[in-house]
């Protein structure tokens, strides 16, 4: 059901004239503006949404929400239209606040999780804790809106009027507790901004994005953000106090009256992982929780996916969860797709596993997790994201040879960039050992030939992703899928 018109009034919004008018929508693409709706010209990385103002005067926008540098731009096309003008400081801000009131609803339960890796687990595990204990769960990713509302999405965080709408949406259809991925790009751009937080959670910090993020603290201080400004001053913060920056997180959180529930391996953690033990299946994991004793079976692949349970569980904690039940659904979790998944095994028993790790540190971690499940050669298939950071590709390269047998680089999505360029650069940290193929597929396909009794082959970069693109056309391409079809044709299946 649509949201019914509210006054600009409601939505903590004063024009320049002083008129209150009604407003029946929101809009921050000119192209979806209808009578009546509020339009957003926010600032962008290229050009600013007030360059459009004239075509959304022209669909009827009943009022324009901007900035300063906007209503400059937009000082002709305004002059004399019948339209309320809002000029605010920070526009992205005021946008995501009257988003939520537009709105309305929200899920009672809300919590956030940023990090370089691990977000997308993190939510998914927290949402399945959540229904493992009966509760009326969804999370909002990078892999969609899934769980007891399912829905696509663009984005690993929404713009905040689709965001809201997603939230009213989930709320209207009974669900209680929702769990989201809080990307640097979304905390920048202050898409979470108006989500009332129960908890949110800290995962790690490496080297990405600085496409986008000018250096390493201003990308580490738009993931700050979250809980130095979304996440209210009675929330609770989770952090992996492993990570240098965790200790940096907790020490603002405890400034702010936050809560503090730290994960790690030191002895000062809430949640302490004590011991792990690793076999083709899965991992059996000791841990103290608050000095009491825990030992729990999680069918998760990798290492690193205990933190990301423990992690999962603190943030249901931190929300009103019994210890004791949250504990007792650990058992429950399920690989999450494209993170560590099991995608294909070969008749003589080899594995065939799909991750999403695209980063230096994701792929060195991805590897090293995986390593204590293979008995034999661990075979890597690894390639860098076109019009992405180009620092990090020959990096991506030298963290595949040191942690695998074998490394094959390909393409991931070059994108507008030339294929062939990513390869070189990515292959210069490689080494002369690696093998380059420049199909996808064909890289599969050699990576599982290669592959003998007892060993594993990991393929790397795309994850969940069910397409490829080049240039600016996205193929088909599903890396768990391609690997099927390469076992079940080297394996004699078809």
């Amino acid at each position: 059901m649509a949201p019914t018109a509210k006054p600009l009034s409601a939505l903590g919004l004063t024009a320049r004239s002083g008129e209150d008018i009604s407003v029946t929508g929101l809009s921050v693409d000119s192209r979806q503006v209808a009578p009546g709706h509020l339009f957003a010209a926010l600032p962008g990385t290229k050009v600013h949404g007030a360059t459009f103002v004239p075509a959304a005067l022209e669909k009827g926008a009943g009022a324009v929400l901007t900035d300063r540098a906007g209503e400059e731009i937009a000082r002709a096309a305004l002059l004399g239209a019948p339209v309320a003008l809002v000029v605010v400081e920070d526009a992205r801000l005021a946008l995501a606040c009257a988003a939520a009131l537009f709105f309305g609803a929200q899920p009672e339960t809300m919590i956030a999780v940023t990090g370089t890796n691990g977000k997308t687990s993190v939510a998914t595990f927290t949402r399945m804790l959540w229904q493992a204990m009966g509760l009326e769960a969804a999370n909002i990713g990078t892999t969609g809106v899934e769980g007891a509302f399912t829905a696509p999405s663009a984005h690993t965080t929404p713009e905040p009027i689709t965001l809201h709408r997603l939230l009213s949406e989930m709320a209207a259809a009974g669900v209680t507790h929702a769990a989201m991925e809080a990307s640097s790009h979304g905390l920048a751009q202050r898409r979470l901004d108006g989500v009332m937080l129960r908890a949110a959670a800290f995962t790690n910090f490496t080297q990405d994005h600085l496409d986008y993020h000018e250096t390493f603290e201003e990308y580490f201080e738009a993931k700050a953000g979250l809980f130095n400004r979304v996440l209210p001053d009675e929330g609770t913060a989770v952090l992996n106090i492993d990570d240098p920056k965790g200790a940096e997180l907790a020490r603002r959180a405890t400034a702010r009256g936050q809560k503090v529930i730290r994960v790690g391996r030191a002895d000062a953690c809430e949640i302490q992982l004590q011991a792990q033990r690793f076999d083709a299946a899965g991992q059996d994991v000791r841990f103290l929780y608050i000095g009491g004793p825990q030992l729990v079976r999680l069918p998760l692949i990798g290492g690193f996916q205990a933190m990301n349970a423990l992690t999962a569980a603190g943030l249901c904690i931190a929300c009103g969860a019994a210890p004791r039940d949250v504990f007792a659904a650990l058992g429950q979790l399920s690989t999450v797709r494209g993170r560590m998944q099991l995608a294909a095994t070969r008749t003589n028993g080899a594995t065939v596993f799909v991750d999403y790790a695209h980063t230096p540190d994701a792929i060195e971690t991805a590897l090293k997790a995986l390593r204590p499940h293979v008995m034999g050669r661990l075979v890597a298939i690894v390639g860098a994201g076109g019009d992405r950071d180009r620092t990090k590709r020959p990096i991506m390269g030298a963290a595949a040879t040191r942690h695998a047998d074998l490394v094959i680089v390909t393409d991931d999505n070059p994108r507008t960039e030339d294929p062939a360029l990513i390869r070189a650069a990515v292959m210069e940290g490689a080494g002369s050992e690696a093998v380059e193929v420049g199909d996808r597929a064909e890289a599969i396909l050699r990576g599982v030939d290669a592959l003998g009794p007892g060993d594993a082959l990991l393929i790397m970069g795309k994850g969940h992703e069910r397409g490829q693109v080049i240039g600016t056309d996205v193929f088909p391409f599903d890396d768990a899928e391609q690997a099927s079809i390469a076992v079940a044709a080297l394996d004699g299946v078809i």
